[in-house]
Parts: C-alpha cells; sequence; structure tokens
C-alpha cells in the first residue's frame, strides 16, 4: 500500500508543478483535466502527508523514551501518535477504494415530512436549512425544484437540487428517515415529541445537468 501512496503523492506533486508552468495554461482542455485530477487525488494524498508526519512524531518519540527527564512526555506523544496512524490508515484504506462513478455528480434531494404533524414540518424545513448551509460552506449551488410550504414555516415536502464538485460523494449516504426528539415550538406543555423526515438523494443524469446549464445561459442572455 505505502509504494501505491508514495507513487500517488509523486503524481500529485508532478500535477502541482504542470499547472504551475505558464505554457500549460495555453491548453484549457489540459488545465481543466489536470484540475480534476488534482482534486481526485488530494484527499488520498493529502492523508498519506499527514500519516508520514505522524510516522515521524512515532520515530521521534520513541527515540526520547530513554531519556529519563522526558519518557512521561514521550510516552504520551508516542500514544497519541500511534493512535492517530490508525486512524489515517483506515481513513486511507477508504480512499483507496474504487470511486462511485456518480461521485462527482450533482444531486437531487427529496424531503418529506413524516410523522409528528406540524413539528415534522418544521424538522423537514430545519433539514432543507441544514443541507442548504452545508452547500453554502462548500460554494455548492441550492436550487429548489418544488414545495410545499406550510402556515407555521414549515414545509410538507421540498424538492431541490445541489449543484458543485463532489456532491454526491458527500451526500449519498443521507437517504433514509431521520428522527429529532425535542420540545417543539407548537407545544405549550413542554412534553417532548418524536417527529420524523425522509430524506431521499439521487444523482443527477446528464440530460438535466445540461438542461439547467442551458437555462442558465438564456437567463443571463435575457437580462444582458
Amino acid at each position: 500500500m505505502m509504494e501505491k501512496l508514495r507513487a500517488l503523492d509523486l503524481h500529485y506533486a508532478d500535477v502541482e508543478a504542470r499547472l504551475s508552468a505558464p505554457e500549460t495554461y495555453e491548453d484549457p482542455a489540459l488545465v481543466a483535466r489536470l484540475n480534476k485530477e488534482q482534486r481526485e487525488l488530494e484527499p488520498v494524498v493529502m492523508a498519506y502527508r499527514a500519516y508520514q508526519r505522524r510516522r515521524q512524531d512515532l520515530e521521534d518519540a520513541e527515540a526520547l523514551m530513554g531519556d529519563p527527564d522526558m519518557k512521561e512526555l514521550a510516552q504520551e506523544e508516542y500514544q497519541q501518535a500511534r493512535e492517530e496512524l490508525a486512524r489515517l490508515e483506515e481513513e486511507i484504506k477508504v480512499l483507496l477504494l474504487p470511486r462511485d462513478p456518480n461521485d462527482d455528480k450533482n444531486v437531487i434531494v427529496e424531503i418529506r415530512a413524516g410523522v409528528g404533524g406540524e413539528e415534522a414540518a418544521l424538522f423537514a424545513h430545519s433539514l432543507f436549512r441544514m443541507y442548504s448551509m452545508y452547500a453554502d460552506a462548500r460554494r455548492w449551488r441550492v436550487e429548489v425544484d418544488s414545495v410545499n410550504e406550510t402556515e407555521l414555516g414549515g414545509v410538507k415536502e421540498i424538492c431541490f437540487t445541489i449543484e458543485g464538485d463532489g456532491a454526491w460523494s458527500r451526500l449519498k449516504f443521507e437517504s433514509g428517515v431521520h428522527r429529532v426528539q425535542r420540545v417543539p415550538e407548537t407545544e405549550s406543555g413542554g412534553r417532548i415529541h418524536t417527529s420524523t423526515a425522509t430524506v431521499a438523494v439521487l444523482p443527477e443524469v446528464d440530460h438535466l445537468t445540461q438542461v439547467r446549464s442551458h437555462r442558465r445561459r438564456v437567463s443571463t442572455l435575457f437580462w444582458i
């Protein structure tokens, strides 16, 4: 595994060097390909470099254990480094698994209020806000396709698209029933209610992506 990681690290450095070369930008297609390759390699390369740093920390701590004055501190650092190395090793194993071909696609998300009446609708709205804020933090675009709102500001159902690199890879495991237990805004007696909402996440098919892109271009031209 380490040989493969070293090779990926060298290749990543080569991609970085090519992207920093002025002549590369004479070929837009090459720039796009290199940028995509860099984004795909970056998670595993950063994890590998962190692993190498912690392994060096482990060796340094082990060397200091022979010093009576440093032994206690070295043992603590040694244990921390071992735990971090184990965590990073598992992370790297996951990152080296074959990629889902849909990982870079946009996603269509549908949230429906479940058990809990109005409180479930408010919970569904909170989930929408959570995904919207997460998307905003990653500089993804959110576009609401349809929504059925309630009088108190909840949503019975909402369907929206999240557009951005890696959206499917980050959100594909969100599908399922989500549950919350809390004192709802609609409760005057202070009782805890359990509410649910269902979340469905699907990768956007290519022709829908093209339609959205065309629609935005037409809109831009119209306003110009």
